[in-house]
């Protein structure tokens, strides 16, 4: 049987989600984010970030990162992105199309991370003319594609460099948990404290069915973000399902439970991997330089992956889910280990699971 390492997309909807749903479904409620549930939702994320908030629950990532940008963005304006952001790889052009044409400004950066000289040397080169779209925007992904956390200090720095030059900043948090219980610090230090203007908050990776939100920390930039979001198709009408996860994710502390376990189990694979270790593991994800070789090999004995860089560079990707079974990290660790000391030899195979955590 295979082992997934492939995405915390693979992994189950947590238990207490379940059985928050479960609750929200006895009889009748208003729709349309007129229901309990939706309107506790500010309450329970300005006491999370300890800041008055606006929340805005979605069904997917892609529309709350494509339209937090198309609020703040106009057609003739333009996004600065990391080159690897998934907004840029992995959208399919939807922040462009909710803009109506805004344009993604790809910036280089080590680590998947973002850098002030890159933002100065994109601002150089799109002059503020009527010839040039206006840069209007800079997204930055915590934790990164790469698997990497921006430090309070480095979001301070760029967003305070963005905020000179007359640009919002948007934070894109599919892995927002799991960058947390990697820093371990408030979340208002890498959000509003550090500079930053609006919150994709990721649920779904990490425990939740179908459940993300866009949260403005500064309601006048909230703007037609309603508007928009009806437009989009995300103005769901039974909203206390995805509200009532919403609730079950961060007022227990639900959220960074589950990604500390993640990370734990992630960080367990790095050591591993050794000299193979591509990035620090300051997340959910471990990349590795491990050659065809070892990866054939690795994907012969079970485990499931993708591969990352380009074609042929022997790089690959594994995620560890918040559910991921404790057998499966174990015997990729014995893998790994096995591939980091000899670099040949045999990895061990599958043996089928005896349960689920």
């Amino acid at each position: 049987m295979a082992r997934y390492f492939k995405s915390d997309n693979t992994a189950t909807a947590s238990p207490r989600i379940l059985e928050a749903l479960v609750e929200a479904n006895r009889g009748p409620a208003r729709a349309y984010g007129d229901d309990e549930w939706t309107r506790r939702l500010e309450s329970a994320f300005a006491r999370l970030f300890d800041h008055e908030v606006r929340v805005f629950p979605v069904a997917t990532g892609t529309a709350a990162n494509s339209l937090a940008l198309a609020t703040l963005v106009p057609p003739w304006g333009a996004i600065l992105a990391h080159e690897g952001a998934h907004v840029v790889r992995d959208e399919c052009g939807a922040p462009e199309f909710m803009s109506g044409g805004a344009r993604l400004l790809l910036l280089p950066g080590a680590g998947g991370k973002v850098t002030p000289a890159a933002v100065e040397a994109a601002l150089r080169d799109n002059p503020p003319t009527v010839h040039t779209v206006q840069p209007r925007a800079l997204t930055l992904t915590q934790a990164t594609e790469l698997g990497t956390s921006y430090r309070p200090a480095e979001i301070v720095a760029l967003a305070a460099l963005a905020r000179e030059r007359g640009l919002a900043v948007h934070l894109d948090g599919a892995r927002l948990a799991n960058a947390l219980a990697f820093l371990g610090c408030p979340p208002a230090d890498v959000t509003w404290r550090a500079g930053v203007d609006v919150l994709s908050f990721g649920a779904t990776k990490n425990g939740a069915l179908a459940a993300e939100a866009v949260v403005f920390f500064d309601p006048a930039r909230v703007a037609d973000f309603e508007l928009r979001r009806k437009r989009a198709g995300h103005l769901v009408s039974k909203m206390r399902y995805v509200s009532a996860q919403l609730l079950a994710y961060v007022e227990d502390g639900l959220w960074l439970q589950n990604a500390a376990r993640a990370n734990a189990l992630a960080r367990r694979l790095g050591a591993a991997a050794g000299p193979m270790l591509r990035h620090p593991v300051e997340a959910n994800e471990v990349f590795l330089a491990a050659g065809d070789e070892r990866i054939a090999r690795l994907r012969a004995a079970g485990f499931e992956f993708y591969d990352w860089g380009a074609e042929g560079s022997g790089e690959a990707r594994l995620v560890v889910g918040w559910d991921q079974p404790e057998a499966d990290v174990e015997a990729l660790e014995q893998a790994l280990a096995g591939c980091a000391a000899t670099g040949a030899g045999r990895v061990p195979a599958v043996t089928s699971r005896a349960g689920r955590p």
